[in-house]
This record gives C-alpha cells, structure tokens and sequence, in this order.
C-alpha cells in the first residue's frame, strides 16, 4: 500500500483524535496501525510519549523521518508489528486505533479488545473507523467491515464494571475528490474510560 506512491496521506492527525484527545493529560500512548505517523507525531508535540505501531515499514520510516526533522524522535517509538501477533507492553494512558488496514472482524478479536487490556486504570481507549467511503471512492475490504458503534461495542464485550462508555458517535467529514469537488465521508467513533484502580 505505501510503496505504491511518496505519500499516501496529508501527515495531517485525525480530526477525531484532535477533538477527543485535546483536553487530556499527556501521558504514554499506543498509536495502533500509525501508518505514516500524522497522529503520533501531532500527539507527540503535545508532550505524549508515542508507541507507534504499524506493519509497514515504509510508513514507520516516513513517520521516523518526519519526527527527526520536527525534533520529536526522542518522544516516538515507532515499532514495525504484525499486530494480530503481539502488541507492546503496555500500560498506557491513551490507546488510539484509528482506520486499521485490517480484514474483517480481526481487529476486534484479533487486536482491538487485547489492546483494550494496556489501557491503564483511568486511561482511554478510542477507535476510529470509516463507516462508509466517499461516493467517488471504490468501497474498501479493509478496517472493520463497517461495523455501527453498537455493533463494534457488542463485539468488544468489554466488562461493564471495568468500563464507561464515554463517546458513540457517527460524524460527517468533508474533503475532496482527486478532481476536487467536495464529498462527504462518514467517520465511526467510540471512546472509552477504563475505570481507576480500587
């Protein structure tokens, strides 16, 4: 996927992740399928210490080179991981996951509720994910099927008493076609609160 052309994305973060993300306390972060970093680095700048994970090692070199000249390699570990393998020790105070370029349910099973357990007690866990393309878009076979919140929730099945519900929401975005003109996309996103430790 990233091979295929000098930059796949704008570097620009998630718009989700800025809206949900602005008012907490920086602390450690795991940025689960980081790509080509715009979120790790956008977090690091703000003072989070960023594991950024990702299978591709054309997109964590990108990123690598992007936080050396922003002067913010010494806040980044990026990390080259099969994530439905293994994921890095944790705890962490934030972990993030947005548009993982997965097949199916396996992010859910596979990666989502394992990083769901490296939330620290008090820490957060937010998923991000296109509910459908734009309409000059073909229909991606990757993230998570499309899934509704309610339905990425159910799936989760994360324990009630250990978890709150902070944010289910389905948000509209604009950006532009390859021609130009405006469409809109329609963007998923659950945030939860791990509850703080006895």
């Amino acid at each position: 996927m990233y091979r295929s052309a000098e930059r796949r994305f704008s570097g620009n973060p998630n718009a989700d992740l800025v809206a949900e993300v602005s008012a907490l306390t920086p602390g450690r972060v795991l940025d689960l399928g980081c790509g080509e970093g715009g979120d790790a680095l956008w977090l690091a700048a703000r003072g989070w210490r960023v594991t950024a994970v990702d299978i591709s090692r054309t997109a964590l070199a990108r990123g690598a080179e992007d936080a050396r000249r922003s002067d913010l390699d010494d806040r980044i570990d990026w990390q080259h991981r099969d994530l439905t393998a293994s994921l890095p020790d944790g705890p962490f105070d934030l972990v993030s996951a947005h548009y993982l370029y997965l097949p199916d349910e396996m992010p859910i099973r596979q990666v989502l509720r394992p990083a769901a357990e490296k939330v620290a007690p008090g820490g957060v866990l937010l998923i991000g994910w296109h509910g459908a393309p734009p309409s000059w878009a073909p229909d991606h076979h990757h993230e998570i099927g499309n899934p509704t919140p309610e339905e990425v929730l159910d799936r989760l099945d994360l324990p009630a008493k250990e978890w709150r519900l902070l944010l289910a929401d389905t948000r509209r975005h604009g950006l532009a076609s390859p021609e130009g003109r405006l469409a809109m996309r329609t963007d998923h996103v659950i945030k939860l609160g791990r509850a703080t430790a006895a």
